[in-house]
Formats: C-alpha cells, sequence, structure tokens
C-alpha cells in the first residue's frame, strides 16, 4: 500500500517520521537497518497486488486485514502489554478516526495499484507528508518551515507532471485513488498529534477490525464471495503478515533510534524499490512522465528532509 499497504504505508514511516520530537534521538546503525527493511518489506505490495488474480480490492483487504490484526495483537499483548482493543478505543475520538482513515487509505491504495502502474501509485504515496504538513497547520495549528512550503509546491508541480494526459478512464481513477490514500495516511498523522500518542500499533489494530467488518459487509452487499483461491488467499494473507504487519514492528523498533530526517530519506526505499520489483519478476514499465514526475517529487521529498536535518531542535510537523 504502499499502505497501501499500509503501503502503511504501506505510508506509515513518512507519516510518523513527521512526529515533533524535543531532541532527535541517537543514532543507532541498527536501528537505520530496522527501518530499512521495514521499507523493503512495504516495497513488495506491488508485487503482492499484481500476483492475485481474481480476488477484488474489498476481498484482498478483508483476508490481509485479518492476519494483520492476529500478528498486531500478539504484538501488542507481548510488546505493550494489556488488551489491543483496550488500547486502542481507549484513545477515543483520536483512535477512531485514526483507524478508519487507514482503512480508506489501506483501500485506495490497493484500489490504485491495480488500476494504475505501481511506479505511478507507489510515487503518489508519498505525498502523504505534505498532505500532512498542511492538515496539522489547519487542525491542530502547527507551523509549517518555509523550505516545506517550497517542497509542497514542487511536489505539487511533479504530480502535475506524473497525471498530465490522464484525464480519464481507469488511470485516472488509480491516481486520484493513490493521492486518496495518501490523504488518508495524512489524516491519521493527524490523529495520533491530535491524540498526544506516539503510539501507533494499537490504532493499526483497530483499523484491521474496522477493515474486516467493513470489508465483509462490502463482499456482501455486492455478492462477493468470501472463499478466495488457494492461491489468493494466501497471498492476501501472507500481505498482512510479512508486508506490512512485519514492516510495522521493524519500523516501530528502528524508528526509535532514527532522527526523523533519516527516516524519511529510509522511508524512500518503499518509493525506489516498489516499481523496481514488478519490472524485474513481470515486466512492468513505467510512462516517462511518471519518471519526470517521479524525479521531481523525490526531490522535494530529499530536500525537505535534508533542510529539516540542518534545523537544531526540529520543531516544525516536517
Amino acid at each position: 500500500m504502499a499502505v497501501n499497504n499500509l503501503r502503511f504505508r504501506m505510508y506509515l514511516p513518512r507519516m510518523t517520521s513527521n512526529t515533533t520530537s524535543l531532541a532527535p534521538p541517537d543514532r543507532d546503525m541498527r536501528g537505520v537497518l530496522l527501518v530499512f527493511f521495514a521499507g523493503v518489506l512495504w516495497s513488495t505490495v506491488g508485487l503482492g497486488i499484481r500476483m492475485i488474480e481474481d480476488a477484488q480490492v474489498w476481498q484482498i483487504l478483508f483476508y490481509r486485514s485479518f492476519s494483520l490484526s492476529l500478528l498486531l495483537y500478539v504484538v501488542i499483548r507481548l510488546r505493550i502489554g494489556g488488551s489491543p482493543v483496550k488500547l486502542a478505543f481507549g484513545m477515543g475520538l483520536p483512535g477512531i478516526i485514526g483507524g478508519l482513515s487507514l482503512v480508506a487509505a489501506y483501500t485506495g491504495g490497493i484500489y490504485a495499484v491495480q488500476t494504475t502502474s505501481v511506479a505511478n501509485a507507489m510515487l503518489l504515496f508519498a505525498s502523504a507528508p505534505f498532505m500532512a504538513a498542511i492538515l496539522g497547520l489547519v487542525i491542530l495549528r502547527e507551523p509549517v518551515r518555509h523550505a516545506t512550503w517550497i517542497a509542497i509546491l514542487v511536489a505539487c508541480a511533479g504530480i502535475g507532471v506524473m497525471v498530465w494526459g490522464k484525464f480519464g478512464g481507469a488511470a485516472m481513477a488509480g491516481n486520484l485513488a493513490a493521492l486518496g490514500s495518501a490523504f488518508g495516511f495524512a489524516v491519521f498523522t493527524i490523529t495520533l498529534r491530535w491524540g498526544k500518542s506516539g503510539e501507533m500499533l494499537p490504532v493499526v489494530f483497530l483499523s484491521g477490525l474496522f477493515a474486516i467488518v467493513i470489508m465483509g459487509a462490502i463482499c456482501l452487499m455486492l455478492g462477493l464471495p468470501l472463499i478466495l483461491s488457494p492461491r489468493d488467499t494466501g497471498i492476501a494473507l501472507g500481505m498482512g503478515i510479512f508486508q506490512v504487519g512485519a514492516g510495522l514492528v521493524l519500523y516501530t523498533l528502528g524508528s526509535k533510534t532514527v532522527p526523523a530526517a533519516e527516516l524519511t530519506l529510509l522511508s524512500l526505499a518503499e518509493v525506489v524499490l516498489g516499481p523496481l520489483w514488478v519490472w524485474l519478476f513481470i515486466g512492468e514499465v513505467t510512462t516517462r512522465n511518471t519518471l519526470i514526475g517521479g524525479t521531481i517529487l523525490l526531490a522535494a521529498i530529499i530536500g525537505n528532509a535534508v533542510s529539516g536535518a540542518r534545523r537544531k531542535p526540529p520543531v516544525s510537523l516536517v
């Protein structure tokens, strides 16, 4: 999902790396490796979706959320203690909104990968931090650095190049879904800040429970079977455990000792490697506009991260 995954991330490294801190953490190479490998796991989401034969987005998300929730239940019990359900609902309204926003992000992420190129989807997912910056300003009254405003304008130019000439059909719908997914993850970021909680796993667990109920209901309303082929079932369940779940665990452990700017840069592994996997294994190529616009967008992200690293301590949203 790229978050879709969860591009939590698929799309989570980009979002939670923007959390304000009083002082940057001490850098630990083990943390860097953990965060990098989390990005590697998340980057395989596009390949996983491409390997699905018949299942639609609702069915994929139903099974992926089921395995993700089971994994996170065990991890939260071991890592935090207490009931994961109580921890999630204990966050109140921010936790509920955050969980539902992730469901929307997951759905948009999978739909985007199914209807546009993996490169296009993954690069558009990367716009989430800039959306979070604007939402943080509007909702939480958090200031945005001048450098971040410049990066947002550059990123918008890159997105414009990527979607240029795709104003209709499935490709445009996929692009809009990818941007919607990024917006969902941006909302998730703001709910963590609103609820004054840096612990994302209970909210992600809650999103899995919401997704099981919502996707199951949608499948029943659309007449889609909840029993899939063994291949599609195995891939969807595996995505929940190995792509999203394991990536989240690695990221959660590693991010404690990696400065925010480095988290942003390490998260680019997901964006860069995602298109690489589908090119290597199934020969999917991307368009020139995606390459040009994606390069502009990545330059905006890198520039913003590097400029933020020069400030001590970091005080802005992005």
